[in-house]
């Protein structure tokens, strides 16, 4: 059972381990443009010319694609170390224009990377069954056997490598500049709003989101309605977008034999649909215990039900008004884990020593929170802004939480430490959840503190149970109408507004929906994958399974919580939790029982006085 931290102020009053809110980035590269970033640049150029080469000339020898697989994991890792420097260069610094321009060049050369690989998946599509079994049999290749057989698998469903080549190319200039229209046009986004004492001010867009997070329920109110002007005079731009994405996406999938919309996101997060089925079964059937949530703050806000502009707002505020430094932010978190999972308190002092998490507030960093590393270093690197608040606390542990898996990963192969992003999400809840647990525990909380904190409990439970599946039946509903032509800006509009009645039911006012949520969550526009939105909702989920093991085992269950991770990079979501937690993920009675683990702080947040 994880144990109680301090939860007074939410501030730990031990010795503070030595830390620093500025990360280093020298073990990767001595500095950007320089020699040895320069050298690494044109070996990379070379090596991957090289390989594409060899890839094209590939027959049916076996012993040549050993060689060749074993030198795209070798050339995979450099690709993913440089790739990952420069993110963290582009997000530290978003104005730094030679970074961005490596950035563009680095995606030209991945897509050579992508030919490459088209090539190697043709010929192991090839192989007779015995010749395949024969090259899996090779020593080279102990421990990357799934991430073969799912080579294999593309190179059955694609085309001829040099229309996969073609469609490579046009990517860069099409589905992807479609992306790059998105984030060029939105980032210069900006809106005149009046606020609610009267005066006027230019806001950028970037600024709407947390203008719609704040307390203030007129200040919400004018930010959503006055930040709707930009999204709509753009809609038949972004609209052109979102169809031109999806529509390139349709196009290649008949021309690769793959039969549903869904089945590429389901291959790329290691899933089945008779999983995901069994998730969303769930959801629905039990979907009034996360709208109790939302009836309560309408509730504790005084109003019938929700609008749109209220589904990230608190609605209980924080006991104090003291600010959280980040000394103190990260002794809270240290002691937390250090309580409840000694090895991640013990890793996360290494973060602080080594100096691995960008947290500093300061002009010029792109909004947001992400964990990178690089499998060649064997590090991990957290980035995100701390603006002294429990919510970017609790961010700090989402992010470590990330960077513990890729660390519990570092013995494995590459092509055994590469995982799904619906197992990406468990270990950042996992250790979101121990920094929760540990403050609600204490004894001392008290009932203002733990109402704030079941307050922000909730707001996830909505996001993860309701808002989130909404946008995948938004997204689903989306493809099946796109796939008979393109869809209009009304159109996209009104699907977003039964896909919100659906999940929401009367937890929103009458005239509460955003029928232009489809424009403005970027989401949708990511080009490098698509259904970016229920493979969160898995891994929250399963987050919630795991939690409640560890709540009734303690420290017994951390080697198999260990053995989790360590897997996920080996084998199909099903596969790892049978054999590490013996549960079956397509029985929605699995997925209920993870949801319902939320109805004790449920019952206790709607207990709160209003």
């Amino acid at each position: 059972m994880p144990q109680a931290v301090s939860a007074a102020n939410f501030i730990m009053s031990t010795t503070t381990p030595q830390s620093t809110d500025r990360w280093s980035l020298e073990s990767w590269f001595s500095g950007f443009g320089k020699p040895d970033y320069i050298d690494f640049k044109a070996a990379l150029v070379c090596d991957v010319e090289a390989l594409k080469t060899q890839a094209a000339a590939l027959g049916s020898e076996t012993n040549e694609m050993v060689c060749v697989i074993n030198a795209l994991e070798s050339l995979g890792d450099r690709l993913g170390h440089l790739s990952a420097y420069l993110g963290c260069l582009s997000a530290d610094d978003a104005n730094d224009e030679a970074v961005k321009a490596d950035e563009a060049w680095i995606s030209t050369l991945e897509a050579e990377s992508t030919k490459l690989q088209a090539s190697l998946r043709s010929a192991l599509a090839a192989l007779s069954d015995a010749a395949f079994a024969t090259l899996l049999a090779d020593a080279s290749l102990k421990h990357a056997e799934h991430a073969v057989q799912r080579m294999r698998y593309e190179g059955q469903h694609q085309m001829k490598s040099e229309m996969e080549a073609l469609a490579a190319d046009l990517n860069v200039n099409g589905l992807h500049a479609w992306g790059r229209l998105y984030d060029t046009l939105t980032g210069k986004m900006e809106f005149e709003m009046t606020f609610p004492d009267g005066h006027k001010e230019t806001v950028p867009m970037s600024r709407r989101r947390a203008l719609m997070s704040e307390p203030d329920r007129k200040l919400r109110e004018a930010a959503f309605h006055d930040g709707q002007k930009p999204w709509n005079d753009h809609a038949t731009t972004l609209a052109a977008g979102l169809n031109g994405i999806a529509g390139t996406r349709l196009s290649l999938y008949g021309r690769r034999g793959i039969p549903h919309f869904l089945d590429t996101p389901l291959f790329d997060g290691a899933m089945s649909r008779k999983s995901l089925d069994a998730m969303l079964e769930a959801i629905h059937t039990h979907i009034e215990l996360p709208r109790r949530a939302l009836r309560k703050a309408a509730k504790l806000q005084g109003t019938s039900a929700l609008h749109y502009f209220d589904l990230e707002a608190p609605q209980i505020a924080p006991p104090d008004e003291k600010e959280l430094t980040w000394d103190e932010a990260c002794a809270t978190v240290d002691q937390a884990f250090s309580a409840a999972y000694p090895q991640l308190g013990a890793y996360f002092r290494e973060m602080l020593a080594q100096r691995w998490i960008e947290a500093q507030p300061r002009a010029g960093k792109r909004p947001g929170a992400f964990c990178t590393g690089s499998q060649l270093k064997h590090e991990e690197r957290v980035y995100m802004t701390f603006h002294k608040t429990v919510h970017d606390m609790v961010t700090l542990a989402h992010e470590v939480g990330h960077a513990w898996h890729s660390c519990v990963l570092r013995p494995a192969r590459s092509f055994a430490a590469s995982y799904p992003m619906t197992l990406a999400e468990t270990a950042s809840n996992f250790g979101e959840m121990i920094l929760l647990s540990g403050l609600m525990n204490d004894p001392g909380i008290t009932e203002a503190t733990k109402a704030y904190l079941l307050d922000q409990e909730m707001l996830r439970a909505h996001a993860y149970l309701i808002n989130i599946p909404m946008r995948y039946e938004f997204e689903k509903a989306f493809y099946t109408e796109r796939a008979s032509g393109e869809v209009s800006v009304s159109r996209l509009s009104e699907l977003m507004s039964e896909a919100q009645r659906k999940l929401y039911g009367d937890t929103l006012l009458p005239d509460g929906t955003d029928p232009m949520f489809w424009a403005y969550k970027m989401h949708f526009f990511i080009t490098g994958v698509s259904f970016y939105n229920f493979p969160y909702v898995f891994g929250y989920l399963l987050s919630q399974a795991l939690f409640a093991r560890f709540k009734v085992e303690g420290a017994a269950f951390l080697p198999r919580y260990e053995a989790f991770l360590a897997m996920t990079g080996s084998a199909t979501c099903e596969e790892v939790v049978k054999q590490t937690l013996g549960e079956d993920l397509t029985n929605p009675e699995f997925w209920a029982t993870a949801l319902k683990a939320m109805e004790p702080s449920l019952v206790a947040y709607e207990k709160v006085a209003v």
